[in-house]
């Protein structure tokens, strides 16, 4: 896999996936590397907005801008394009499942399959404070730095 596009996702993609999706975008880039990321969440609660504040404001204390990007709900298509979807846990890898086509199924991993950390998800952090967006912050630098080493073997 060469030049994987990939896929971010979690559950309304307002704060984990368009998280990962500006991490992992800024390190691919410093690296100078040219790949297709998007985010996307398996329900479209927030079609359209942008990712939460929150999220924003941690984000741009690391040197992240996701101002940019915009919410948009998984489609059928995504299974197709993407070669790598990544979900931030275990519901969201269990309803990719469920909507994927089989022949793409393999697409389909646990971002924090990629981490040092030892932790399988990334928590959601909507209803918690501020110190939950740097957790969710610190797991995806993780696995963004683990998957980027990967894809350089």
């Amino acid at each position: 896999m060469s030049s994987p596009a990939i896929l971010f996702v979690c559950l309304g993609n307002i704060c984990r996936s368009p998280t990962a999706e500006g991490v992992f975008t800024h390190k691919a880039k410093s690296l100078g590397l040219n790949l297709k990321i998007d985010s996307a969440g398996t329900a479209g609660y927030h079609d359209g907005a942008a990712p939460d504040k929150r999220s924003q404001d941690v984000a741009k204390a690391r040197g992240y801008n996701l101002s940019r990007l915009k919410c948009r709900k998984v489609n059928e298509q995504d299974f197709i394009e993407f070669d790598l979807i990544l979900a931030m846990d275990e519901a969201n890898v269990k309803e990719l499942r469920r909507k994927c086509p089989e022949e793409y199924q393999s697409k389909i991993q646990l971002f924090l399959d990629y981490a040092t950390a030892d932790v399988d998800e990334v928590p959601d952090p909507y209803y918690g404070g501020k110190r939950a967006f740097e957790l969710v912050l610190d797991l995806i630098e993780d696995a963004s730095d683990g998957l980027l080493k990967r894809l350089n073997q």
